[in-house]
């Protein structure tokens, strides 16, 4: 069982502060405290040599990393993912890992929602084509170049059925909409994967990031969906098979797509969804989780873990 040594002087160090746009409170034990706006691989040691506490987000720490690092006891990670980290590496040598949950159980669904009102709707297709002087054309008082689909008596499935996802199926419950959920954990209520993709009108990705996960929907799930579904990840990038969704946008395979997540992020060097340029498709750049109310609770919640951690405690401790 973990012990609170209250001769420990633990040094915490932040490594990218630049992406959490929150007031952090003080830790309430001894400490010292030192944060980075941004931190690359390469300066991880140097500005970790003497933590005991690493705050990240983003920043991996990887097993070439962890190894440099004898004093480190806690990774705090400001997220829920935690697929930046060597989690096996990080228990086999004492290294608690802890995460954020439960945090953004209402703005991510409430984002999920705005890409399908827009996708459904064709927003974004209409607002171009009224830009372009095509409504001005017109010889009555609208047009219909591009289907509009309600959302009451849709079907909204959802594959990965946590906080979030049970969120989703009571706005969508009163949306009007049929729910269709699958999870790799049995609970009551659920469907199997493939009558999620078959039957459903709207399909939202919530699952963690895993070796398991990865590529989840590819080219022969996304034609397993309706010719008109649309597909949505505020989830993780890497759930999907990013080529394979190109194409079957470019083909109309499906009927559109909305995303907040890449497969690599920043898209630095590029990547086939940011080359597409249809009105069926929507990108955001990682913000889902990002409105200003949630970012305070994952503060909040962050310096909790580290206080558990600092009392002998631990919380929301993430397994290898």
């Amino acid at each position: 069982m973990f012990k609170r040594d209250s001769a420990v002087q633990h040094s915490i160090v932040f490594l990218d502060r630049s992406t959490l746009e929150a007031n952090l409170r003080t830790p309430n034990f001894p400490h010292s405290y030192k944060e980075y706006a941004a931190t690359t691989v390469d300066e991880i040691v140097d500005r970790l040599a003497d933590a005991t506490i690493a705050i990240i987000n983003k920043v991996p720490m990887r097993e070439a990393t962890l190894a440099r690092l004898p004093n480190l006891k806690l990774i705090a990670v400001a997220a829920t993912g935690t697929d930046v980290v060597d989690k096996t590496y990080a228990k086999a040598h004492g290294i608690i890992v802890s995460n954020i949950r439960n945090y953004a159980f209402n703005t991510v669904p409430e984002h999920v929602f705005a890409l399908a009102f827009a996708l459904r709707r064709n927003i974004v297709a209409y607002r171009d084509d009224v830009r372009a002087g095509r409504w001005q054309e017109c010889d009555q008082f609208c047009f219909f170049d591009h289907p509009i689909r309600d959302m009451r008596g849709s079907t909204l499935g959802i594959i990965g059925y946590g906080a979030i996802g049970k969120s989703l199926a009571r706005i969508a419950e009163a949306f009007g909409l049929k729910v269709l959920a699958y999870d790799v954990f049995p609970q009551p209520g659920l469907v199997d994967f493939e009558t999620v993709l078959r039957e459903s009108d709207i399909i939202t990705l919530h699952a963690p990031l895993t070796a398991e996960t990865k590529n989840m929907i590819g080219a022969r799930e996304l034609r397993l969906m309706k010719r008109d579904a649309i597909l949505i990840n505020t989830g993780r990038g890497g759930l999907v098979d990013e080529a394979a969704l190109a194409e079957a946008l470019t083909q109309g395979v499906i009927g559109g797509a909305g995303f907040d997540v890449l497969t690599t992020e920043p898209p630095k060097q590029g990547n086939i969804l940011l080359d597409l340029r249809l009105p069926n498709f929507i990108i955001t750049p990682h913000v889902a989780w990002a409105s200003r109310e949630a970012m305070q609770v994952l503060a909040d919640q962050l310096i909790d873990n580290i206080d558990a951690f600092a009392a002998g405690k631990p919380q929301n401790v993430v397994e290898a």
